[in-house]
This record gives structure tokens, sequence and C-alpha cells, in this order.
């Protein structure tokens, strides 16, 4: 074992034992002794960091998964306790997190039960090596009451996480512990994303991100990934819980995303009779290869989980009477939690958009001297704060600004709308979708009531809308509206403009997600033309369109 070091000043942080060893990293059970409680602590190796550039790409994951983790804010997932990079020389890198007691659900599947004292913490090694289940061990089938009940606390941390929205992107047994007091704990949300608008361009190396034994046929098609990508991976997870084997077996990651693309799953009462018809059409519909033919969200999974899952005030033996048989020994029993329910995040309307108040005067006033200062200061400082990824206190402070502007200059005034444009656009680049969306649907009809239909302004709050849509799952939508604007653009500025390429490579990409090859290739290929002629063969943009029609005429190497 290798010797604590010492993080934290005055030495806070006092590491106690190794409980994961990766490639780039050491997790460690730890204590705050300023706290007074347990930690696990998340620590690159020095010996892995080969240049201050390295060590900052660690510090940029790693912020990135504190202030995820911080978002969601979910007893379901560890919660982050500090994040730190210690030094000028970037040597010492780390995250100090919730320490969790449970069994891995890796573990119980396969039908290990608790391991050594019953403690584990998040066993993902940090160099992202696949922990999948590969070895084809044959797992164990548990009660339905305990498949139910885990799949519906992921559920629950699920709806938390996509109400932001979040996608965790690799959500796998091996990523999932049971607590001891049975409370299911969804890990590792180190490659989770926070939906952009670029969501819909490939991954620098063209690969796709996830496990590929619980992989979304639209992630290794590496298309649009939106939380019905998670969805899909929660399928795989409640076949395996209910089935007691994968839902595919193939015996490499190219047979597996083969199957996940294009092979039929079982259905669940051919493996297993006993299993409830409801349950064995609600698993099929979350392995839909279509994202659109899956449950809306996680808290409809949920809400068709409910009829399995024990009643509130039920005996602690109740939950498993059913199938008692295949209940494991040593392993927290999950349903403990649906004697007092504890449900997700209810859905809600979305929020309406920004609204100021008309002025009270006939006319607006001029803009004086302060009123400018403001503005531009307004401008300045949220863009201060989105260069350090801080987009929240942004938008809000744009959002300060915008009563007083329309106040004195009048709600439909162009700089009290360039202020919503670009609020709305802060939004929209922090991954708030929910709020954004709206605000570019109202900033879309007021201009064109003001500067007509097919003017810039509207045109590209319709495409921002259309962007919006898509990462929240609506693709459909989001396509027809991509399609209208690109009518219009190109009828002004033809097809080979900046923005109606950037309009024909994500209706390309969306027809691709939605299963429509035939169309995606013919539109991809056009594209691809112009792009040669526009940028060059060899152009970042050009390459990545050629690698996207190369995958979807299935010749690429594998």
């Amino acid at each position: 074992m290798a010797q604590a070091p010492k993080i934290g000043g005055q030495d806070r942080y006092e590491l106690l034992e190794e409980i994961n060893f990766g490639g780039m990293g050491i997790v460690w059970r730890g204590y705050d002794s300023v706290l007074d409680r347990e930690i696990a602590v998340k620590l690159i190796r020095p010996d892995a960091i080969a240049s201050p550039a390295q060590a900052l790409e660690f510090a940029r994951r790693f912020q990135r998964e504190a202030r995820v983790t911080a978002r969601i804010g979910h007893h379901g997932v560890p919660q982050v306790f500090d994040a730190v990079l210690d030094g000028a020389s970037y040597d010492r890198l780390y995250l100090v997190m919730e320490y969790v007691r449970g069994t891995s659900l890796r573990a119980v599947i396969a039908g290990k039960g608790a391991a050594g004292d019953g403690t584990s913490q998040d066993g993902t090694p940090l160099d992202g090596t696949p922990q999948d289940g590969t070895s084809q061990e044959r797992s164990s089938p548990l009660p339905v009451s305990w498949a139910a009940s885990i799949a519906a606390q992921i559920c629950t941390v699920l709806s938390y996480a996509h109400a932001i929205p979040v996608v965790h992107r690799d959500l796998k047994p091996d990523n999932i512990l049971i607590a001891a007091d049975g409370t299911v704990k969804v890990l590792d949300f180190g490659i989770a994303k926070l939906l952009r608008s670029d969501v819909t361009r490939l991954t620098a190396t063209g690969s796709p991100i996830g496990t590929s034994r619980y992989m979304s046929p639209e992630q290794i098609n590496c298309g649009t990934i939106t939380p019905l990508s998670d969805l899909y991976a929660l399928g795989c997870v409640l076949h395996e819980l209910l089935a007691g084997q994968p839902v595919f077996s193939g015996d490499s990651d190219y047979q597996l995303m083969h199957q996940h693309v294009d092979v039929p799953p079982a259905p669940l009462r051919t493996l297993r009779p006993e299993v409830p018809e409801e349950l064995e059409v609600l698993t099929l519909e979350l392995l839909a290869k279509a994202p659109e033919q899956r449950p809306a969200d996680a808290y409809a999974v949920y809400e068709r989980l409910l009829p399995h899952l024990p009643l509130p005030g039920a005996e602690a033996d109740a939950s498993a009477l059913i199938d008692i048989d295949h209940a494991p020994t040593g392993v927290p029993d999950p349903t403990v939690v649906y004697r007092q329910p504890n449900a997700p995040l209810r859905r809600t309307a979305p929020p309406s958009p920004v609204s100021v108040p008309a002025p009270p005067v006939p006319a607006p006033a001029p803009a004086d001297t302060a009123l400018r200062d403001a503005i531009r200061d307004a401008y300045a400082r949220s863009a201060d704060l989105v260069e350090d990824g801080r987009f929240t206190q942004a938008a809000d402070i744009l959002k300060a600004a915008i009563g007083p502007a329309a106040t004195a200059l009048g709600v439909q005034n162009p700089r009290v709308l360039g202020l919503r444009r670009q609020r709305a656009a802060v939004l929209m680049a922090g991954g708030d979708y929910r709020r954004a969306l709206p605000e570019f649907d109202a900033l879309a009809a007021v201009y064109a009531r003001t500067t007509g239909p097919s003017s810039h302004e509207a045109l590209e709050c319709r495409r921002h809308a259309a962007g919006c849509r898509a990462n929240l799952g609506e693709a459909a939508t989001a396509l027809r509206e991509f399609q209208d604007v690109l009518e219009l653009v190109s009828s002004a500025d033809g097809d080979a403009s900046e923005t109606a390429l950037d309009l024909r490579r994500n209706i390309g990409v969306l027809l691709y997600t939605e299963g429509d090859r035939a169309t995606a290739e013919g539109v991809l290929d056009a594209l691809h033309e112009d792009m040669c002629v526009v940028f060059g063969e060899d152009h970042e943009e050009t390459r990545e369109i050629a690698d996207l029609l190369t995958r979807l005429r299935g010749t690429e190497e594998q």
C-alpha cells in the first residue's frame, strides 16, 4: 500500500487506506478532521501528470464532476465536499467526497453479496477502465420487488439530474451502490455531460463515450445524447436484474455495439416466466432503438414501477415474499426506502420567459450615461463570469440589467432585446435549456413582429430554440424547426452560408439519430461536398462529416 500523502490545509484530510487504484489515480478512505466525518478522496497520482497542460485538463474534469454533483443535489449521488488543485506545479489534485458504506450492484447481481465488511466506495478506476461485466459471469436474478426498487431509486436520481439537464452517459451496475440503509447511490458523474449547444457534434476522436454493454444506439453512433440515453442504460440494468444475464452477450465491443444498434432484445418472460408482463413491456420500451419510442422521462418510468414496489408501512419481510428464493443474503434491502416513499422530483411546467413590465410613461425615456454604463458593465461582468464557467451568476447579472433598461427604453427596444438574447445564450451555454428555450421562443415572436419573420434576429432565436429542443430530447420538433429555418436562411443567403451549413449538419445528425439513415446520408453527403469547397477536405468540421458518413455507410474500420 502506498504511503498516505498529506493533503488539505494544515493536514485537514487524513487518508487512512486505499479503496481503489487506477492507472491515473487512487481513491482513499479518509477522515475530515475539521468536520469530524469519514470521506472518500479521489487523488490523481503525481507521477501520472506529465505536464502542466495535462494537470489543467484533470483540474477541469474534477471541477466539472464537482459542479455537476452540486447541481444535482440529491442524496442518491455521493456529494463532493471539496475540489482542490494544490501548488503552482500542478502536482496535487483531488476531490473530497462523501464516503458511502454499501455494496456494489455488480457484486449483488453476480451473487457475491457483500464483500468483506460490506463497505465499498466508487469502484470505477480513474483511468476510465470499463467494468462492464465482460467476464460473462452468470448473474443471479433478483426478486421482482428488489429489481423494481433499485430501478425506481435510480429513476429518482436521474429525474434530478435530467432536470438540469445532466446526462450520466455511463450508467451500469458498477456505478450503482446499495448503501447500508437500502438507499441506492449512483456513482461517477465524472464523464457526465451538461447538455450543451454542440451536443450533436462527435467527440474529438469520433468515438462514443460509455460502456459497450450498457450503451444506447445513439451513443454508439455518436449521435445526440439526451436523458433518453440514460433510460436505455437503465433498461439494460433492469433487464439484467430480472433475467440474471445482460441484454446482449457479444464477445467483443464490436459485437455488443452491433447488437445494441440492430438486434432486438429478448423479452424477459422468455428468460424468466414469472416476471410480470408490465415489467417486460416497460423494459422493452426502455430498450427501444429509437429514443422517441422510450418512456418520456425518468418520472414516467418511476410511475410504471410503482405497482411493483412495497407499500408504505409494509413489514420488513413482506417485500420479498413474492420470490424470496431470489433474495440475496448479506445485501442491504433496497425496498426499505419505499416503506417511507422517496419519490423523484416531480415534473414542473417549463419556466415562463423573463417578463418585463411596460414603462409607466407613454414613450420610452432616452438612455442616459448611467444606463449606458450599466448595460455595458452587465455585458462585461457576465462575459468574465462565463469565461470562468459561472453561467448561472452571469445570467443573473444580465437579468438584473433588463428591468431598468426596459423601464427606460421600452420592452421592445433593441438594446433590451439584446440583453435578453445574451441572457438566453448564457443559459444555453451553461446547459440550462429548460430556461433558455421559452426565452428564445418569446424573443423569436417579438422579433418576428418588430423586425420581420425572416430577420436575422428572429431566425437566430428560432435556431437556438431548436437547438435547446434537440438537447432536451425533443428531436422530431427540433428537426422540423431546423428545416423551417434552413428554408428561410437558404433563400436569403444560399445553402453554403455559415448558418446554413450548421443547420444542415444539425438536420443530418438528427435524421441519423432518428433512424432515417437514407435521408440522413443524402443530407450529409451534399453537406460534405459543399464543406469541401468552402473549408477544404482537411478542415476539422469537414472531416467530422466525412467520419459520420463512413459510420453511416458501415465501412468504418472496427
